[in-house]
Parts: structure tokens; sequence; C-alpha cells
């Protein structure tokens, strides 16, 4: 189908779709670079964070890390501390100590969810704006 000018609109041609990476979307993928134990989890990223309190996040441990009990873990951010540190709803007291070998695979913090989920309390034509945390938001 031509558009006004002769400029074709369809169909997309492959190499004009983005391909889908981490970076374009928040809340990101980050680095943990420290990891303090506790009745809650104070988690440390080698980066800025883009969390909110209420995110739901999962831990990845790898091995040479320590604190592989926390591997896998899925928990809620209960408090944002600095721009590189988030608490978590997370009792890590029987876990090992985390120790980074900055080497290899590195231990890292997901946010957990998809746009897929969308707003929860839409009625009709007028959604109230209200969305599930650790839905991501598209930022390409």
């Amino acid at each position: 189908m031509a558009q006004q000018g002769g400029v074709i609109s369809y169909p997309i041609p492959a190499y004009a779709n983005v391909p889908i990476h981490a970076e374009f979307y928040s809340p990101s993928r980050l680095v943990i670079s420290a990891i303090t134990l506790g009745k809650t989890t104070l988690v440390t990223t080698s980066t800025v964070q883009d969390y909110f309190i209420g995110q739901l996040v999962r831990l990845i441990i790898p091995p040479g890390y320590g604190a592989r009990q926390l591997n896998e873990t899925e928990s809620y951010v209960i408090s944002i501390l600095s721009t590189t540190q988030v608490e978590l709803d997370l009792d890590s007291t029987q876990s090992d100590a985390f120790t980074n070998p900055g080497t290899g695979t590195v231990a890292q913090i997901l946010a957990i969810g998809d746009i897929n989920q969308g707003a929860i309390n839409s009625s009709g034509r007028s959604p109230t704006g209200t969305y599930i945390p650790g839905s991501f938001i598209d930022i390409s």
C-alpha cells in the first residue's frame, strides 16, 4: 500500500526492526557488586539502579560468589537506600557470605515481570493507570 508521496509503508523490512536488548527496558538487569546479609538483604549494584519500592526481583548468584543459598531467590524491594543500593524483603541470615571474585559470569539482580500483564484495573476506554509492579517499560 503506497502512502502519499510514494513511500511504501508495509511490510516493514527486517533490518528496520530494532533488536530486543536489555538496555532498552526499564527496570534493568544489574550487576551485583556486594550483598549485606541479615533479616533483610542489602544489594549493592555496580551501576545506578532503576528499581522502585514494591518491585519484584530475582537474584542470580553464580558459583564462586558464595551466597549460593540466594541463587534464584525472588523478593520485593522494600527500600531504596542510594542510587546503587536496594533493600530486599529477604531473610539471608542462613546464607554463606557473598564474595566478588571479579571474573567469570557476574552476579545479577533482575526485575521480574513483563508488559503482557498490563493494566490491572482498566474499565472500558478509561484506564486508571495502575500497573502490576514488575512490568517492564520499553524505553528504546
